[in-house]
């Protein structure tokens, strides 16, 4: 029997190009106003796994049933990436990945299989 792991919240990453940028600004407003979400910066350079440009979103695990559909209705074409956090980064970002749109091929090398720092996981789960 194969255990299934703890989910300590949710990452959204939500990848855009120069082009894309204020649609992807719009929709990080948004995500703010309406849930209880934790908003990374605006990354314009690869960073870990994520060879383009991208920003984050931090939620409990509570908030998914809301911030993901809502995500899948209004994501205006951009492609964002929606996974969890357990204690193994690899699978997060691979077996356990939902992609919205098309996925991006992720630099899965840059992870390691492990838990999040207190600072990627959401506040009051850290």
């Amino acid at each position: 029997m194969t255990t299934t792991p703890a989910i300590h919240g949710y990452h959204v990453h939500v990848y855009y190009d120069p082009d894309s940028r204020p649609v992807a600004s719009s929709l990080r407003e948004t995500l703010a106003a309406r849930f209880p979400v934790e908003l990374g910066r605006f990354s314009d350079d690869p960073v870990g796994p994520h060879p383009v440009s991208q920003f984050q979103v931090i939620f409990k695990t509570e908030a998914f049933p809301a911030v993901v559909p809502w995500l899948m209705l209004h994501r205006q074409g951009l492609d964002i990436l929606v996974h969890p956090l357990t204690d193994d980064m690899v699978d997060d970002h691979t077996a356990y990945a939902i992609w919205l749109g098309s996925p991006v091929p992720l630099r899965i090398d840059t992870l390691q299989r492990r838990g999040y720092s207190a600072a990627l996981l959401p506040k009051s789960q850290a």
